[in-house]
């Protein structure tokens, strides 16, 4: 089936960057140690992390605006920054406090001095940062039900070369496991049979109601019992797997935050509260980082043929996950242009395909 001009992932959204009026999960905060710094390029913009006094993140944008040398490589001494050129200083709320070569006669204004302070937020032990205009009006940070930041098991980030769209698309796609997974300890080729799903709309996304657990993935069987699993889209990009194995529950947390045009970061959070599971947690991480792997080198062959941009097919029932997206990011893209409420475009719908 070709699809409709409206579905083509070839059209683009009705923003032609990035949505922006969204929090987007940076970094586990383990990666945010006390006392350390961390640079790093999100949605095109240099970004400097750290921790204030009392624990909490700070995000600021990640140039000294006296000679343009980025924070990051300078250090950070009871809550602020020092930049490495001239020992310039600032707090975790972009305000100068200090500039070492005044001499005590000079006059200098230090509130002149600013550096872009980014909204910043620790959320069951991951750290977000609002790059938009208004955060109180933007979608909140999605919560996990039934977990908290003690029951963060395993978190993994990778690098993926290629654009935010395809990543998501790839996230959220149910039809490539057998083929791009294909492993003994998940699922082989002869696997493959008919599903049928539920999928209903939810807050700025969708969801896949909840369901017993396909049983062609095997990693499911660790789990016991008879796992039943629900699975939340919503934008920018994020995807939330909630699995009920008797009183026990394992939650998937994916993001995916664009670095720039044509490199994103995937990050991958599980919580349990299954105590067996955090005894393997050392030979649970090499599958997970295998099966994050998978998706990485898969896109990365699929970057070969996208440089000819070529046009895209995409099929009911299986592709109409990526079609919904392409549709809540035109939605998202121009409510927020018009100041208008959203209006989800996702309608309830039973889909059925392979897998």
């Amino acid at each position: 089936m070709i699809p409709s001009p409206s579905d083509s992932p070839a059209e683009p959204a009705a923003d032609p960057g990035f949505l922006r009026e969204l929090w987007y999960l940076v970094l586990p905060g383990t990666r945010l140690r006390p006392g350390r710094l961390v640079g790093k390029t999100v949605l095109g913009e240099p970004l400097v992390l750290g921790r204030g006094p009392d624990g909490q993140p700070f995000a600021l944008r990640d140039i000294c605006p006296h000679r343009g040398i980025p924070l990051s490589c300078g250090r950070l001494e009871g809550g602020e920054i020092e930049c490495p050129y001239h020992g310039w200083r600032f707090d975790a709320r972009g305000q100068c406090t200090a500039i070492p070569s005044l001499v005590p006669d000079q006059a200098f204004d230090l509130t002149r001095v600013k550096v872009q302070r980014y909204p910043c937020r620790e959320v069951q032990g991951n750290v977000w940062v609002f790059f938009g205009r208004d955060p109180a009006a933007a979608p909140g940070i999605p919560e996990l039900a039934d977990v908290d930041g003690r029951h963060l098991g395993i978190a993994e980030s990778m690098i993926f070369h290629g654009p935010l769209d395809h990543a998501v698309v790839g996230l959220m796609d149910p039809a490539h496991g057998p083929f791009v997974h294909r492993a003994w300890w998940w699922r082989s080729k002869a696997s493959i049979h008919a599903k049928a799903k539920q999928f209903a709309p939810s807050p700025f996304g969708f969801t896949m109601v909840r369901h017993r657990a396909s049983s062609n993935s095997r990693a499911y069987r660790l789990l016991g019992g008879v796992p039943e699993t629900e699975i939340v889209f919503r934008l920018p990009s994020i995807r939330i797997e909630h699995v009920r194995a008797g009183r026990h529950v394992l939650c998937g947390l994916t993001a995916v935050t664009p670095l720039g045009p044509r490199e994103t970061e995937l990050h991958h959070i599980i919580y349990w509260t299954m105590p067996w599971l955090t005894v393997l947690k050392p030979v649970l991480r090499p599958f997970v980082r295998t099966f994050l792997g998978q998706d990485r080198d898969i896109m990365a062959k699929q970057q070969v043929g996208l440089a000819h941009n070529p046009p895209l097919l995409l099929i009911d029932d299986a592709d109409r996950p990526a079609k919904w997206y392409y549709r809540l990011k035109n939605e998202y893209a121009r409510a927020t242009a018009a100041g208008r409420p959203f209006e989800n475009p996702v309608k309830p719908r039973l889909l059925r395909w392979r897998s």
